[in-house]
């Protein structure tokens, strides 16, 4: 498999979990539904849909370089996971927009933080780590 095709599976499977857990974490009764079937499957398949857009996005070398930026990868996670959630199911709040506009910013706050703690094989958490247990 080529560089770029191995890229673009790390992209996927990014654009993934981020959206479900911000999925899981914004639907209406989502600690109460945990383990709901059908709370899981609204999920996955927003993350589904994010991930698949943003692979497509990926072709687009504009889109690439936004990618490449730490704060532009967390607000297009967001939009495309905005995006993803009103493609995958209604919302349960009264107002219409308001549970894909949180899904989509807490996606981008997981994007944030995970590029954080991430980067360089995740340098800062095993910092952290040999700290506590020293």
């Amino acid at each position: 498999m080529s560089i770029d095709w191995k890229r673009r599976v790390r992209l996927f499977v990014q654009r993934f979990w981020q959206p479900v857990s911000a999925c899981m974490t914004c639907m209406p009764g989502s600690w109460g539904n945990l383990l709901s079937v059908v709370h899981w499957t609204v999920a996955l398949r927003t993350g589904l849909v994010t991930g698949t857009l943003a692979v497509l996005l990926s072709f687009v070398p504009a889109v690439k370089r936004i990618y490449a930026l730490r704060f532009g990868n967390a607000l297009m996670v967001g939009l495309l996971t905005a995006l993803g959630d009103v493609l995958s199911h209604r919302s349960g709040y009264r107002v219409p927009w308001l549970e894909h506009a949180l899904t989509g910013v807490m996606a981008g706050l997981f994007a944030l933080a995970a590029s954080y703690l991430l980067e360089d094989r995740a340098r800062r958490v095993r910092a952290a780590w040999a700290r506590v247990f020293r």
